[in-house]
């Protein structure tokens, strides 16, 4: 048992059972504003080391992680490119519309957009699934899942779950490479 981990002790596991059992899945959803179709946060209970643990685990498809990969090259070529640079972020006003970009923020900007294109068309980065497992977070051991997949639904969180505890998970090792969607863009804004 870990020491000052409460995801390994037998009353939180209990804890974090109790509110699986609740559900009609074998996982809890922890709440964020991050969780979406393509990412969501949730627990289980499952083994490690032959003592049950509650895992904290993240799921995301590939495509997400794949636009997370381009776009923190993309900035890291902006930081080398621009002196001053700082990440961009939005800001909104007092009616919910974003705040205009100053000259500088602009430039970055368009650098990024730039980077982005020219990685895609290339197909430099490349991903695959993966399970990365953290047996040395603050919480239980954490598990970061990225697969192929179009959508995360609770479905295939129970199945990666009942995989994962039946040491049966067939990860595919190819590498994929994908290009930002255009159509998802509102030009009518």
């Amino acid at each position: 048992m870990k020491l000052d981990n409460p995801g390994f002790e037998p009353s939180e596991i209990e804890k974090v059972s109790a509110e699986i059992a609740k559900t009609k899945h074998r996982f809890v959803t922890i709440p964020s504003e991050d969780n979406n179709e393509e990412y969501q946060h949730f627990r289980f209970i499952g083994k490690y080391e032959g003592e049950d643990v509650v895992y904290d685990a993240v799921i995301y498809t590939l495509r997400l992680h794949h636009a997370s990969e381009v776009y923190e090259i993309a900035e890291h070529k902006a930081a080398q490119k621009f002196p001053n640079f700082k990440p961009i972020k939005f800001q909104e006003d007092e009616n919910g519309d974003l705040n205009t970009l100053d000259d500088v923020e602009e430039e970055i900007g368009l650098y990024i957009a730039e980077v982005i294109d020219d990685l895609e068309e290339d197909e430099a980065v490349k991903v695959q699934e993966h399970v990365d497992m953290d047996s040395g977070c603050e919480y239980g051991v954490g598990l970061d899942i990225g697969l192929n997949i179009d959508e995360v639904t609770p479905e295939l969180i129970d199945k990666f779950i009942k995989d994962f505890n039946e040491d049966n998970l067939d990860l595919d090792d190819t590498l994929y490479s994908f290009q930002s969607n255009e159509e998802e863009i509102d030009f009518d804004d």
